[in-house]
């Protein structure tokens, strides 16, 4: 009887390495996406609006009769927002990801490869197109005269940081002198 040497179908180190390189291609789609959490440390400001809101909380209530439509500005924040998908990003990403997705396997394996690169590539055509057209908004929280806040947002850089005193004027904030 002779013994028939089958041919290994995979090497572990070439497993290993398929592995590594879909975890961090996952891993770079997740940053260009945004999906990943970044870390923000706003409790140094968010204490000292308090302590800002408490001192202006004094004043405002003499200026309430005087000015309803003035405040002081707490905070100025630059929030980037997400663009639209045109479907563009869908098309190309499911194309790409079909193509790559079509090289691995045999058979039923690789039908099934194909509709997974499909649709990953799809999602993550989708999400580089948003994120190529997101743009920057600010956000800025003015304390009003009479205690409430009002919260406005607008597409151009404001002329105003926290501790201003300012005018709410249809909308637009006027600085006031």
């Amino acid at each position: 009887m002779e013994i028939l040497d089958r041919p290994k179908l995979l090497y572990p180190s070439l497993v290993i390495a398929a592995i590594a390189v879909t975890v961090f291609s996952l891993l770079g789609i997740a940053t260009l996406t945004g999906a990943l959490p970044f870390a923000h440390s706003e409790m140094r400001e968010a204490t000292a609006a308090k302590t800002q809101a408490e001192s202006d909380r004094m004043t405002s209530k003499k200026l309430a009769a005087t000015c309803p439509s003035c405040g002081t500005v707490e905070s100025v924040h630059a929030v980037q927002v997400k663009g639209e998908g045109s479907g563009v990003g869908i098309v190309a990403g499911g194309i790409a990801g079909a193509l790559l997705g079509n090289g691995i396997g045999r058979g039923a394996g690789r039908s099934l490869a194909t509709v997974a690169g499909a649709a990953g590539g799809a999602y993550a055509g989708n999400e580089i197109e948003k994120n190529t057209k997101k743009h920057i908004s600010y956000r800025i929280r003015v304390r009003m005269s009479d205690g409430s806040i009002r919260t406005l947002h607008q597409s151009e850089a404001p002329g105003v940081s926290a501790g201003d005193r300012v005018k709410i004027v249809d909308g637009t904030i006027v600085q006031l002198s």
